[in-house]
């Protein structure tokens, strides 16, 4: 039976503003997230600004539309508040020591991200920042040392702030030659370094986040399809672009990987289902993949009253920019009905009902691997393009031990039901070629902010309080994985 092919790319993955820290450093420019304050599972972490006289102001947000700020309000960090993003790991001091712990498991791929703001610190600069671009290269250079392929994201939730407040966000067309100008300078910089690319990150959420949002209006759906279609449109340029430059770059999507099941066998809910699918996994996947809008695009904009506005050539545009391969995070599976039922099993940008037959973690998201192996099939019946699974995990707590081990056979347990499935779907005849876990260094948590909600294989010396020395200490999932690595996918004991 089919099983991992011999040149499989086993890693991990992190992003810049969960992971670097320095977030004031060395010329970066500041992101929405250096502005929003660590939370926990049962409090959301909150935006930050202060007013024209410097009083600060703390209000509830996960994601979607911002405050309006009074006039003279800017955002801004405030005191007795922890920010995650300032100092994330460290990894813009250790990246040394991480790499060389990543090179020790036996990674042939390291998913990782440019910040923006570090290459452009307000996004709109001519001229990019030095110190920035020597930052990357300096990271890419340790990677090839090491025989380590980086996978590298342009944008994971990380645009200059500067784009969002002064040039209202990709609302603004304008972001497009903003992003494009960014994207085209490091992929010349790393020209070499670099071979896999991806445009933007989860790019799908924009639309999962509107059924979080408790009525959205018809005016909330036509900003967020319009931002969408700007997003679109700069990927396909900078795919464009990128085979200008390079003929050996491969340049692929990242969508949010949100499986889902009728919670019933009432038809209606499995139509409930279908409309999610198409709205939350396929709209973009069909872009970015197929190179066109599909065809319930239509039914779904009239649904909002939702009128895209598009320049001429835009159409022509992303069937150029066509991606080579689709990439996609996977955490957990979610229920879909249209009945009155509490929405009580969370997941990664998702609400759902919960599922009987599985089990949760601490923060309510479902642990189902058969959701991974049926999701795998699904994008790559509809697809047949190279698949990557770059995010997949479990946030949990870890206990540090007075000996500095870290045992996590609950992590194991998840990773191994997960990679298992894998080989499954590469058993229905899937292509997959990339398997990336989440976290594989402990980082800050994008929804709640926390450090202890941990999903790497490496322990970091950082608690939610603040306090920390950020030392490294390898969990039981370490040489497990370093294992699982080493045998190609064939030896998954424990």
């Amino acid at each position: 039976m089919p099983t991992f092919k011999k040149d499989f790319l086993w890693g991990g993955a992190i992003s810049a503003v969960q992971a670097e820290g320095a977030w004031d450093q060395d010329g970066r420019g500041p992101v929405l997230m250096d502005m929003r304050s660590q939370g926990s599972v049962n409090e959301q972490r909150k935006l930050t600004y202060k007013l024209k006289d410097g009083t600060p102001v703390k209000v509830p947000y996960f994601a979607g539309k911002l405050p309006d700020l009074p006039e003279g309000a800017y955002f801004s960090p405030v005191e007795d508040e922890i920010y995650p993003s300032h100092v994330g790991n460290d990894f813009y001091h250790r990246y040394k020591e991480d790499i060389a712990l990543c090179a020790e498991m036996g990674f042939k791929m390291f998913r990782m991200s440019i910040s923006w703001p570090r290459i452009f610190p307000n996004g709109i600069e001519e001229s990019p920042n030095q110190k920035g671009l020597d930052f990357y290269r300096d990271v890419f250079l340790e990677l090839k040392k090491y025989g380590i392929e980086p996978l590298v994201t342009l944008e994971h939730f990380d645009d200059p702030l500067y784009l969002i407040t002064e040039l209202g966000g990709w609302l603004n067309r304008e972001l497009v030659d903003h992003f494009v100008r960014y994207a085209e300078t490091v992929m010349r910089e790393y020209k070499g370094l670099v071979k896999y690319w991806l445009t933007f990150n989860e790019i799908n959420n924009s639309l999962a986040i509107l059924d979080m949002i408790a009525e959205a209006s018809d005016e909330v759906y036509q900003e967020s399809y319009q931002k969408l279609h700007h997003q679109l449109l700069a990927s396909a340029i900078v795919v464009e672009k990128a085979r200008t430059i390079s003929e050996d770059y491969q340049i692929g999507c990242m969508i949010c990987g949100l499986a889902s099941y009728p919670l019933t066998c009432d038809p209606k809910d499995m139509i409930t289902m279908m409309k999610k699918d198409q709205k939350d996994l396929f709209y973009c996947g069909d872009v970015q993949i197929r190179g066109e809008y599909p065809e319930f695009a239509h039914r779904l904009w009239a649904e909002h009253n939702v009128a895209i506005k598009m320049e001429e050539g835009d159409l022509e545009q992303l069937k150029r920019g066509k991606v080579d391969f689709c990439s996609f995070s996977y955490y957990c599976s979610s229920c879909t009905t249209d009945k009155d039922v509490e929405m009580d099993g969370k997941g990664n940008f998702s609400m759902g009902a919960k599922n009987p037959y599985l089990e949760y973690s601490a923060w309510s998201w479902s642990m189902d691997p058969d959701g991974l192996r049926y999701l795998l099939n699904l994008l790559y019946g509809r697809y047949h393009v190279p698949l990557m699974v770059v995010e997949n995990g479990l946030g949990a707590h870890d206990t540090l031990e007075s000996d500095g081990s870290i045992h996590d056979d609950y992590r194991i347990e998840y990773l191994q039901k997960h990679i298992a499935a894998m080989k499954e779907a590469i058993h229905d005849g899937v292509e997959l070629i990339a398997y990336t876990p989440w976290g594989c260094i402990d980082l800050a948590s994008s929804s709640t902010g926390e450090m202890s909600k941990r999903y790497g294989l490496v322990y970091v010396d950082r608690q939610d309080d603040g306090t920390g020395n950020f030392d490294r200490y390898k969990k039981d999932s370490f040489y497990w994985y370093q294992k699982v690595i080493e045998s190609n996918g064939e030896n998954l004991g424990g």
